[in-house]
């Protein structure tokens, strides 16, 4: 919010403030390597926007059946990309698997009468609050790179990923053959906007692409400097990663306290447990909220205000369940 008031003051509109000049140097800092960086208004329209500057209309993306790209974005991936085809595999706790994306490869036929693949986009943590290692994006990269294909990262919960692991941002990007990474601010305590990273040397080239895809997708704001003054304040002084920390250290309290609950391993700041339906009406009645997933569980996602301390009423709670 600071850093909102700061930049409320006259300057040149749309993407030629001084705060949008800043983000390139301050992302390449970051990531320890030169990047591109854009304000984007949505993680929605950031995901479908990189995919658009790597997948023709006539083209192809692989990704997870339960990818947010394909279950929750209203078809905004097709819309930017003019069509292109969603190339959808199972995978346990939403993660891409090497194999599975390879055999899927192999399927294709290289005629004019199939639909080529041209990308490959994984959610970083997954849809079930998973995270991919170095090393399996490394996987999945270099098998992209191998075919010819680019590789998106929706990072929504980006900081929670890095957080859990320990890594070097560049560890899970572009060291390991990410070409552009969707930045989440807004899941990690940012007001409105995300950032698009472009890496390697089709940067530059890509990130134009995407401005005008900004542009033509009613995205381009006239006081963006709004949005990169937030992205500014999140990665200059290291707020992204103690935000991603003290949600990570919530989702771990709540792990402990859900035990045998848990439908898979809490790796970032999200919690998939089984719930009865008498259980979870137990829990509303004592004023706790959470996102009802499928009959017998439940969704519970902690946030970058909260910490151990802060959730430990309802691990109490869940431990009272029995």
């Amino acid at each position: 919010m600071a850093a909102i008031a700061a930049a409320d003051q006259a300057d040149h509109g749309y993407d030629g403030d001084a705060w949008t000049a800043k983000l390139d140097a301050a992302f390449s800092a970051l990531f320890d390597a030169p990047v591109k960086a854009l304000w984007i208004t949505t993680g929605t329209a950031a995901n479908s926007i990189a995919l658009a500057c790597l997948c023709p209309p006539f083209g192809g993306v692989i990704c997870h059946e339960e990818a947010h790209v394909v279950v929750d974005e209203c078809g905004a991936p097709g819309f930017y990309t003019h069509g292109a085809t969603l190339m959808t595999l199972p995978g346990t706790g939403a993660k891409l698997q090497v194999e599975a994306v390879r055999d899927r490869l192999a399927l294709i036929r290289p005629d004019v009468h199939q639909v080529p693949a041209r990308a490959i986009s994984i959610t970083q943590a997954t849809e079930y609050g998973l995270v991919y290692t170095p090393d399996e994006v490394a996987a999945l990269g270099a098998l992209a790179h191998d075919h010819g294909l680019g590789l998106h990262m929706d990072g929504a919960r980006f900081a929670n990923a890095v957080a859990s692991i320990g890594c070097h941002p560049a560890d899970l990007t572009w060291r390991a053959g990410v070409d552009i990474l969707s930045f989440g601010s807004v899941k990690n305590g940012g007001m409105v906007g995300e950032a698009l990273i472009f890496f390697g040397p089709e940067a530059a080239a890509r990130a134009a692409e995407a401005e005008r895809w900004r542009k033509r997708g009613g995205h381009l704001l006239s006081k963006g400097r709004y949005l990169a003054a937030q992205l500014l304040a999140m990665v200059e002084d290291g707020l992204w990663l103690a935000n991603a920390r003290a949600a990570n250290a919530a989702a771990q309290a709540l792990g402990g306290a859900a035990a045998g609950r848990l439908m898979h391993p809490v790796e970032a700041n999200e919690l998939f447990i089984r719930l009865t339906p008498a259980e979870a009406a137990t829990l509303r009645a004592q004023g706790f909220d959470f996102h009802d997933w499928g009959e017998g569980a439940a969704r519970l996602v902690t946030n970058w205000s909260q910490d151990s301390a802060s959730v430990q009423p309802m691990a109490d709670a869940l431990r009272a369940l029995g």
